[in-house]
Formats: C-alpha cells, structure tokens, sequence
C-alpha cells in the first residue's frame, strides 16, 4: 500500500467527521457525536456486507471513530472525538519515522507488496525516502496544528485543519510532485527493467540503467549476412553514451518501455539503417555485463545484399567484413565486447542459416 493508496482509504473516515459538523450546527454537540457516532456503525456494516471482509486500516478507523464517539458522549465532551483524525495523523507520523530512521522501512515493505512483485530499483528508493522525508515534515506540522485546533480552536476550525487542510496538503504536495517529475522527465527514455527470463519487473531511465549494473533490460541485435558469407557490421555514433565509435552489430538498441522484442528491433533497423520488411530470427538469448551496465542481449540474424543508408544521427558508417578479418578488429579494441563476446555464435552460423 502506497502513501497515495492510504490516504484513500482514510476517505471514510471522514464522514462521520463531516456529519458530526453538519449535526451540531443544527442540534449541538451531543446529538452531533450520537449522530457520528451511529453514522460510523452504519459505515462498518455496510462496508463488511459490502466486501465480505473488513480491511484492516478501515476496520482501525471506523472503530476509533466509535470508541472516541462514545467517550465524548459518555462524559458530555466532544474533545474525544475531535482527537480521533489526531490519533490517526499521530500513528501515521509514526509509520513513517520509524520507515526512515530504523532498519525495517514499513512504507517500502507495504509498497512492493501493493505493487505486487514489481521491483524497485534504488534510485526509486532513494525518490521514495526522499518523499517521505518531505512527508514526515508537512504531516508533524500538520499533527501540532490539529492538536492546537482541539483544544483552543472552534469547532468549524478544527474541521476544516483536521480534513479540509489535510487533503489540500496532500493534493497540493503530490501535485506539485507531479508537476516537477512532468517536467523534469518529458524527455526521458525509459526502459523495462527484466529478469534473466525477459519477463518485465519494473522501468529506469536509459541513463539508471547505464550507470546501475544492478539493472538487467533487454537489449535487440541484429547480424546481418550477404550471400558471399560478409557480415555486415555498423561504426557506433561518436556521440553514443556505451562504446562509442567501435564497430558492432549491423543493429543494436534498446527496447522501450511497453515495446515488444520484434517490435524493438523493427524499429532500430528503420532508425538506424532506414530497413523495413526484414526477416530474422532468433538464435540466442544472453546475459551481457560489464562495470556499468547490465542487460539481456536477443541475439537476431537475416540477410542483406546491399549496403544500407544510414541514418548519420544514429550511426558512424557500416561495411562488410569478411569472417576471418572481424577478429583484427578486437585485437585493435576497434569493436564492442558485445560483438566480441557474441562472434563465436554468429561465426557457426553464417548467411546460410540466416
């Protein structure tokens, strides 16, 4: 359960709040509790025929709401219930100092669990702890305000800092976050993040994944054979951020987020070598390290009898090679360690079996 999630369901909550104000306008402060606090019983019912099954959080508040009521009513003084919201500010305050300053942070554990096997990555954590920094302030700030409101504030006071200040806090905070990531990422690349299946976990940007070895994405390649048995390789952009101006695989990019393989590799070919209509296949699936990055290379082959034209903004040049003189390349270290690692594959293979 996300920060988000859990202020949803701190929602119905605040209706008995609210029909407890609307109550004592009219009736005053004793039928005002005794309607909230019947308001809460109705609450309670409804949502255990409604769900079967109560969740915890709301069973937690709705009976605060009921105990806190009866109190009030009991000794003729709504300061009680009134502390109710500060109760539940005050607990939350706590989940989140407790997640930030000891060993066992709980708003990151009941994250994942919400997110449901989705794994988050560190720079993720480090945004998250970050908010929830900048949450433990704004909520403790809050928490002395309503307690203040309580004790020496009017009633139409406190309900408007208990509930109304409280959701324009959390609006305008993660608005203003939204606004900020909006601008911020809008020219952003993102990529899946996998595991050594290929099956998506997650998302990082191009330059997390870059510098993070921790963060497995796939990858699309594409060697290309002519009929005399030439592979065809590409001179890497001089501007490119992974080994720059080395000649590597006629084709070679990243798959983007919510991208297909085929897909992915479609559109680098037309990116990078204007291609359309290509046949391949698949001949390997490996796992591709180094001090910076990590990623899962689908290793494709095809045929091409021509010398493609190239788009100069994504690529150097291309030739064809014959077999025996690729191996000059690595001991110049002329070529990536991608088709380094990748050339006693493809040598077995050849334009006959592509």
């Amino acid at each position: 359960m996300g920060m988000i999630e859990l202020f949803k369901k701190m929602l119905p909550g605040l209706i008995p709040l609210l029909i407890f104000i609307l109550a004592d306008e009219i009736w005053g402060t004793e039928i005002g509790l005794i309607v909230a606090v019947s308001i809460g019983i109705i609450q309670l019912i409804y949502f255990a025929l409604k769900e079967k099954k109560l969740e915890k959080f709301v069973l937690f508040d709705t009976l605060l709401i009921i105990g806190m009521g009866g109190i009030s009513i009991a000794l003729h003084d709504d300061i009680f219930f009134k502390l109710k919201p500060v109760v539940i500010e005050a607990i939350l305050v706590a989940i989140l100092a407790f997640s930030l300053y000891s060993k066992h942070n709980l708003m990151l554990s009941m994250s994942k669990r919400y997110l449901q096997g989705v794994e988050i990555n560190s720079e993720q954590e480090k945004m998250m702890r970050r908010n929830l920094t900048n949450m433990l302030v704004i909520l403790s700030l809050h928490l002395l305000l309503s307690l203040y409101a309580c004790f020496w504030m009017s009633t139409k006071a406190w309900a408007f800092i208990t509930t109304g200040l409280f959701y324009l806090l959390m609006i305008g905070y993660f608005g203003l976050e939204f606004i900020i990531r909006f601008f911020k990422n809008r020219h952003q690349e993102y990529l899946p993040l996998v595991d050594v299946q290929g099956k998506v976990i997650g998302k990082a940007t191009r330059k997390e994944c870059h510098r993070n070895p921790d963060l497995l994405y796939p990858v699309v390649r594409l060697h290309l054979f002519n009929r005399q048995g030439e592979l065809l390789l590409q001179k890497r952009s001089f501007k490119s951020d992974i080994e720059a101006g080395k000649w590597d695989a006629a084709i070679a990019g990243h798959v983007q987020f919510g991208e297909d393989i085929e897909t992915a590799l479609r559109r680098e070919a037309k990116e990078e070598l204007n291609l359309s209509n290509l046949e391949f296949q698949l001949v390997n699936q490996r796992l591709f390290k180094s001090p910076n990055t990590s990623a899962l290379m689908f290793l494709f082959v095809g045929k091409i009898d021509y010398l493609p034209k190239i788009n100069k903004k994504e690529v150097e040049e291309v030739a064809f090679f014959k077999m025996e003189s690729v191996p000059a390349l690595f001991s110049k270290e002329l070529a990536s360690n991608g088709l380094k690692e990748e050339f006693p594959i493809i040598k077995t293979i050849r334009f006959n079996k592509a």
